[in-house]
């Protein structure tokens, strides 16, 4: 998901996304520095795309480890509610267009320094500038002084106008935009403080981060492990129960999943159920299960620079085929064993304002007959004889789905397409993130923070688009973009959730991606984990509440 693309975040999502990469069974135990011996817990993750830099980790990889690195002014509980955790208050003005935040004293990183307004200010600041290329670049849009710092020519030390500090636990946001989720937004990890040993190696940083989270890092074994110890100075929200988490790099699922069975101390949880173990998993005695509904959306991108597929007539009208073509209910129950729910719009159930009678939905309900027919319509247009491809990691368990959603185009739809594997998530990522495939690809999100903001702006504006976010696609209309500005502005939670459903039936127009289903919150853990196992809002397991004692 992205994301987090996961990234499978989205994160955000993306998710990038939730199905990101699994596992080769190391089958290896063994630890080093400060976790031998320890009450450590053993998660399955892919390898980070990127460095582990806030700013630039919209991939769930580097995401997930980063989130326990890295405390920023507000925390979420595992149901997704919002609480103050570096920030003392953060105060909006009458129109939300500046907030005054004020931090709370003596929060450290683990180098001993003070977290100051300045650890905030220069750290957004260096997120936003253009020379530095940060993936979450776009979640600062809304601050003034971000069109300054997305010119030629800069050094890459250029300051956002918008944020002034007062004092060492004070600082002021101005924003170009009223903006009423952004007391959300900055819980989000993009948000996160740096350290001023960041800006004399941010290379160096990315693999021996610095934070003031949970956890601290211990060591980064790259494709094999890392590994993260408590933090003994942390004074956060989170009440951690074990020693340490160890990120494991698992490149296979099914073998991820199979030493969770085993219980021999290799893999203690993870957050996915890879395809062959869907029917079974919540009865196997030699696991523990959890299945909930949850807050991920899986998709598929069409590049809106690909040939047929732009957004105009033509190409919404083969986005719109292509859709209908696709039964979600059979996939769900032939692929993902009743597993997920079908997508109906481009957030999810578990988010505010939510809503399954969109104008426009019925793009995504099954319909061949329809599908073929505006198919024609497109092709009376200019005539499409290509070969549409998906692409996807195949390191994560998603080629199932992308036969069957392949096999539903050819049946349904009459058209030429193929699957096209990449082997790991981060080989498949850096081909989005430079615009190299030239097809459709695998998408989805995990929430950054419990908004619709989140899902829209974040994945499908003109400002996260380019390079600049997570809008992969680099889908751009102008009409979506002012409804989510002014659903930002709204007075009340309401009136902005009516404003984004707004917004979202462009999307359902357009269809800049293909929603295909909500995942469920699915996830094992080993017999060896003796309480605390759960999974919260973004589909992850509760990692600081794990414990083997």
């Amino acid at each position: 998901m992205k994301k987090k693309a996961l990234a499978f975040a989205a994160l955000a999502c993306s998710v990038a996304m939730l199905l990101s990469a699994c596992g080769g069974s190391t089958n290896n135990n063994a630890a080093s520095g400060d976790t031998a011996g320890a009450n450590i817990i053993y998660a399955y993750n892919s390898e980070p795309q990127n460095p582990l830099i806030p700013s630039n980790t919209n991939e769930t990889g580097g995401g997930k480890p980063g989130d326990l690195l890295f405390a920023r002014l507000v925390s979420f509980d595992k149901d997704g509610k919002a609480s103050n955790e570096v920030a003392e208050s953060i105060t909006p003005n009458d129109d939300a267009t500046q907030y005054t935040i004020k931090l709370k004293s003596g929060w450290k990183f683990t180098d001993g320094t003070d977290v100051t307004a300045e650890s905030f200010t220069k750290a957004w600041s260096y997120a936003a500038n253009a020379k530095n290329a940060q993936k979450a670049s776009s979640f600062f849009s809304t601050i003034k002084g971000y069109d300054d710092l997305q010119a030629d020519g800069l050094k890459g030390d250029e300051q956002l106008s918008g944020l002034k500090v007062v004092d060492d636990t004070t600082f002021t946001v101005d924003l170009n935009q009223s903006d009423s989720v952004f007391p959300v937004k900055v819980g989000y990890l993009a948000f996160a403080p740096l350290p001023e040993s960041f800006y004399k190696d941010p290379k160096a940083f990315g693999e021996k981060p610095v934070g003031n989270g949970p956890y601290k890092l211990d060591h980064w074994d790259h494709n094999k492990e890392i590994a993260l110890v408590k933090n003994p100075d942390y004074k956060g929200n989170e009440n951690v129960k074990n020693d340490g988490v160890t990120f494991k790099v698992y490149t296979d699922d099914q073998a991820a999943y199979r030493d969770i069975q085993s219980n021999n101390g290799s893999l203690d949880v993870m957050e996915s159920v890879p395809a062959a173990f869907t029917k079974t998993f919540k009865s196997d005695k030699k696991i523990q299960p959890y299945s909930e509904a949850g807050s991920v959306i899986q998709t598929f991108t069409i590049p809106s620079s690909l040939d047929h597929f732009k957004n105009d007539e033509e190409g919404q009208l083969r986005r719109q085929a292509i859709s209908m073509a696709i039964n979600r209910e059979q996939i769900i129950d032939k692929v993902l064993n009743g597993n997920a729910t079908p997508a109906t719009e481009f957030t999810s159930p578990k988010t505010p304002g939510y809503s399954d009678s969109l104008k426009g939905s019925e793009n995504l309900k099954f319909d061949a007959a329809k599908a073929k027919e505006l198919w024609a319509k497109a092709d009376a247009i200019s005539k499409y004889d290509g070969q549409l491809t998906f692409s996807y990691n195949a390191d994560g368990g998603a080629k199932p789905l992308y036969d069957a959603v392949v096999n539903q185009l050819k049946n349904n739809l009459g058209i030429d397409a193929a699957t096209n594997p990449i082997p790991t998530f981060q080989e498949f990522r850096d081909g989005v993130t430079n615009r190299q495939i030239k097809g459709a690809f695998r998408t989805g999100w995990q929430p950054d923070y419990p908004s619709a903001e989140n899902y829209l702006w974040q994945l499908y504006s003109t400002a996260a688009a380019d390079g600049k976010g997570s809008n992969d696609g680099d889908y751009k209309n102008p009409e979506f973009d002012a409804l989510c500005l002014q659903a930002a502005a709204a007075k009340t939670t309401d009136e902005a959730n009516k404003l984004y459903q707004q917004a979202e039936e462009i999307l359902l127009n357009d269809l800049p991606a293909i929603p295909l289903y909500y995942s469920n919150a699915n996830g094992v853990a080993s017999l060896s984990v003796k309480s605390g196992f759960g999974m919260d809002w973004q589909n992850l397991p509760t990692y600081t509440e794990m414990s083997k004692k």
